[in-house]
């Protein structure tokens, strides 16, 4: 039984409307809002199956306002944190394959048998049209990463794999722009070449487990207009509900937190020769019932009074 047996098919959308944030139910073009009262999403996810179908009554009503998707300002659909993004490594196996080369000094030569996990700073975090941050001073290698995001809606410790699907929320998209020579610059590891300021789309929904059959779902990442990421979700090593077990093994998670499930093969770093990310790029994230993330790289003064050298 899911947390949405009795509300099917929503996608909830967070967006500045009338310089005011309004949350709405996407329905075809438009957004159908909540009263303004409701200005974040935090507190539906929070509210489980009772919030969701207090969401139902009120967009359903003669007196909900109508408004053209086109016409907000999308934000990301979780805005509020409680602790860092929970990120998984290596769960598509041509892209562990794909980066052996790359990562020989590590002696990682088989994909491990149970998720590697990570964390990113929340800081990362920007809307599904909003432009990466982008300063060369910083890193010399920005990378891109197509990725399913999945938000936790029921809190739990220790939960079955059997159970998993119960504690999701929702879904949606994320691109985990990364910064290779930093990861390598900090020991191989992950959380400083991912969690620099302004640079990870989210979005663009929030969309109910119902609403989206993941067995079907492709993935793609698209720079400049040409396809460099194409994937089936469910190509990942570690399904969605055995992230959730793992991860939740004697660690609590809790309403909102974001796990995002890995990326496929098609990575810039990994190709011959590599495509790095460059000021003025347009990258599109899309998939299957899920919409997209449209985002163009800004040059951002992120290197400030540093006295960092990178030499």
């Amino acid at each position: 039984m899911t947390l949405f047996e009795e509300i099917k098919e929503m996608k909830l959308v967070s967006a500045v409307y009338r310089d005011m944030p309004r949350v709405g139910v996407v329905s075809g073009e438009t957004a159908i809002l909540l009263p303004t009262e409701f200005s974040d999403l935090l507190p539906i996810i929070e509210g489980g199956a009772e919030a969701l179908a207090e969401v139902k009554r009120l967009v359903g009503g003669e007196e909900a306002e109508h408004v053209a998707l086109a016409d907000m300002a999308l934000l990301p659909p979780i805005r509020r944190f409680r602790r860092d993004i929970l990120c998984t490594g290596w769960n598509y196996l041509d892209h562990f394959n794909e980066g052996k080369e790359k990562r020989a000094s590590q002696d990682v030569k088989e994909l491990p048998k149970a998720p590697t996990f990570f964390t990113k700073g929340p800081d990362t975090v920007i809307g599904p049209r909003d432009p990466i941050a982008f300063d060369s001073r910083i890193s010399t290698k920005w990378d891109y990463e197509a990725e399913l995001a999945v938000v936790i809606g029921k809190a739990g410790r220790s939960i079955p794999e059997h159970e998993a699907a119960a504690h999701i929320f929702g879904y949606c998209l994320a691109n985990d722009v990364s910064q290779r020579d930093l990861q390598r610059r900090h020991g191989g590891q992950w959380l400083k070449g991912k969690s620099i300021d302004g640079t990870m789309p989210i979005g663009p929904y929030l969309v109910t487990p119902d609403e989206v059959d993941l067995s079907t779902v492709r993935l793609q990442c698209l720079l400049n207009g040409e396809v460099l990421q194409d994937a089936l979700v469910s190509q990942m090593a570690f399904s969605v509900e055995r992230l959730i077990a793992e991860l939740s093994f004697g660690m609590t998670l809790r309403p909102g937190d974001i796990l995002l499930t890995g990326t496929p093969s098609g990575v810039g770093f990994a190709r011959t020769p590599p495509v790095l990310l460059a000021e003025g790029d347009e990258v599109i994230v899309r998939a299957t019932g899920l919409g997209e993330l449209r985002n163009r790289l800004k040059r951002v003064d992120l290197f400030g009074d540093s006295d960092i050298s990178l030499q």
